[in-house]
């Protein structure tokens, strides 16, 4: 099935719900402390989004039991929040699907639980690397080949491996839509990005090897040698000339 092009309608309210996704990450980020459990964390975010931005969270539309999924160290995604407590150096993404006036806002960033380790804040940094490099590439004519190349070729680079098993996709009043964004791949490959596509980009990087194994609860993917992972997601629109980030928040500004 083709890619949707998405109307001016949609891409407008994309925009509000993309930026009420972001809002959710740049509020949870000073709650991320030693001693919170990821359970906690999810409320607060649940909280924000029905009473803040009278926004509904996505997960639970596809059958996940929390309103956000909260990955700690060597769970790669879909963690589900529980009453764990973070210990001091935990890594964590935290990851927010919402949905706003009927289309979806999907987006995820890297959190430390006080000071973090050196391995953790450097498979974090490359993570955001390979999320950014991908994304300055978007543009018409360009490939789904090309975003998955770039990030595979700065990943490996850094000796770091590329997870395959999971893929960014396209959004918009369906959460997971055509197409579907590979991170490894070959330049050149792959459907072209036109106008108005509209799709996440949201690679996960190991610290080892890239297998991955699912937990009993058929949500819970974790790295199978136990190594770190880590991951970062935007929403990403194709203009006429280049790219537009619909979930940027303000911290990244002069960065994309």
């Amino acid at each position: 099935m083709a890619a949707r092009i998405n109307t001016p309608e949609d891409i407008a309210k994309m925009r509000v719900a993309a930026q009420a996704a972001a809002s959710v990450l740049v509020m949870i980020g000073e709650h991320v402390q030693p001693g919170i459990t990821t359970a906690e964390l999810d409320d607060i975010c649940l909280d924000y989004m029905r009473n803040t931005l009278g926004a509904e969270p996505a997960p639970p539309t596809v059958g996940f039991p929390k309103a956000t999924c909260i990955s700690v160290n060597h769970v790669v995604c879909h963690g589900i929040p529980s009453e764990k407590k973070l210990k001091k150096g935990d890594a964590l993404n935290i990851d927010v699907s919402l949905i706003k006036d009927g289309y979806f806002g999907d987006t995820s960033k890297m959190y430390f639980a006080g000071e973090p380790t050196v391995l953790g804040k450097r498979l974090a940094t490359v993570t955001q690397e390979c999320l950014y490099k991908a994304i300055k590439i978007v543009k018409p004519g360009a490939t789904l080949g090309d975003i998955g190349a770039t990030i595979q070729q700065h990943a490996e680079a850094n000796r770091y491996t590329v997870v395959r098993e999971f893929c960014g996709h396209g959004i918009n009043k369906v959460f997971h839509d055509e197409p579907q964004v590979l991170h490894y791949g070959e330049f050149g490959k792959g459907a072209v990005l036109e106008p108005g596509m509209i799709f996440t980009i949201e690679p996960m990087i190991n610290a080892g090897k890239r297998h991955i194994k699912m937990l009993p609860d058929g949500w819970t993917a974790v790295t199978k040698d136990h190594k770190l992972t880590a991951q970062w997601e935007h929403t990403i629109l194709v203009t006429e000339t280049g790219y537009e980030v619909l979930t940027l928040r303000e911290e990244e500004q002069g960065l994309l």
